[in-house]
């Protein structure tokens, strides 16, 4: 019997590889073949798919990017992109064509709308993309990461969440140590790209501290490399034990680890946060089209399980007075750790994979 072949097309950051990942090992693991259609900022990622995920790297482009000349190439490389995909879908035909948004992921849709075969896209943030939004009608379902999510006038949505990859699903359930006085761990992350502001403002936060709570802390903190001499140096003088570094790994374990958690509300972080259930603070990314983290934070702010700082009022010292809200008392931090859970999908996958599942099946009647 032939294996179904599950085409998936997402961009080039960890908000739509890390979600996409997830789906490609649950995929392979249920006797499915899986194609994953990316660029050359995609192909950053690939390292954390499985090996036997097959991968296509399309022309891509976007206008948000480069100068006029870049800008005028970008119709014909979508277009060259798309005839490519087009003709690699002819002499292997996809099952499932599933979209997770960003410019990488117009070739394998263009294509697979050209060709009439069975798509659906997944939109992990509360507002659709620019990708996402232009294929929103073309498609057989929009399966929503965040909910409510705003879609266009004839669009149809399901909630299934946010799919996570499966170094945070075996820290489901991991107990949470409340603050107190031992060591106590704070995970900074910036989103996959890293964050120039948490560079600028956290390490003085935590140094302003007061000293009953800052002499038990030790910070892990995502910096983008440009960022992470500063960064260290600065933890340095204020006598804080910190690991800094442009990428974590094991991140899953550094979450489960924390009795806090500051960071961007990029859907992927969010659905980790929850899936772990740690209590955050979020900074939403003030300049993300539509003002979309800060509708991705929203669930978990009114449950009571993250505090909200707009960019534009994230200081040195309203920072500091947060982080020892939460670390300076542990019944608040506890219940925001559970109230974070409470958000939580862990079976995300599950249900995004039971979508692909039955778009096959009606396809085949």
């Amino acid at each position: 019997m032939t294996q179904p072949l599950l085409m998936i097309a997402a961009g080039g950051t960890g908000g739509h590889m890390f979600p996409a990942q997830a789906l490609a090992e649950a995929m392979l693991h249920a006797g499915w073949r899986v194609r994953l259609s990316t660029d050359a900022r995609g192909a950053r990622y690939i390292g954390g798919f499985p090996h036997s995920t097959e991968i296509s790297q399309v022309s891509s482009a976007t206008f948000a990017r480069g100068g006029l000349m870049a800008k005028a190439l970008v119709v014909p490389r979508i277009g060259a992109g798309v005839a490519s995909a087009v003709r690699q879908m002819r002499r292997d035909r996809p099952d499932v064509v599933v979209g997770f948004g960003g410019y990488p992921s117009i070739p394998a849709l263009g294509a697979a709308v050209l060709l009439g075969l069975p798509r659906m896209i997944h939109e992990q943030n509360g507002i659709l993309g620019r990708v996402n939004r232009l294929f929103a009608r073309r498609v057989a379902q929009v399966a929503c990461g965040v909910w409510p999510t705003e879609l266009p006038q004839g669009a149809t949505g399901i909630h299934v969440g946010n799919p996570v990859r499966g170094t945070v699903l075996e820290r489901v359930g991991s107990p949470y140590i409340a603050p107190g006085d031992y060591p106590m761990s704070v995970l900074v992350m910036g989103g996959s790209q890293g964050a120039r502001i948490l560079s600028d403002v956290v390490p003085d936060a935590i140094a302003a501290l007061p000293d009953n709570i800052r002499r038990h802390v030790s910070v892990s903190h995502q910096a983008r490399a440009e960022d992470g001499d500063r960064v260290i140096a600065r933890y340095a003088e204020a006598g804080i034990s910190a690991d800094v570094s442009p990428f974590f790994h094991d991140v899953a374990r550094r979450m489960a680890e924390a009795q806090l958690v500051i960071s961007r509300a990029g859907a992927s972080s969010i659905a980790d946060l929850t899936v772990i259930g740690r209590p955050s603070i979020l900074i939403p990314y003030a300049a993300a089209a539509g003002d979309h983290q800060s509708a991705n934070a929203r669930g978990l702010v009114e449950a009571g399980a993250a505090i909200l700082i707009p960019e534009s009022a994230l200081g040195v010292d309203s920072l500091s007075a947060q982080i020892a809200s939460v670390l300076g008392n542990p019944p608040a931090a506890l219940h925001m750790s559970q109230a974070a859970t409470a958000q939580g999908i862990p079976d995300a996958t599950d249900r995004l994979m039971a979508l692909v599942q039955s778009l096959a099946k009606k396809e085949d009647t």
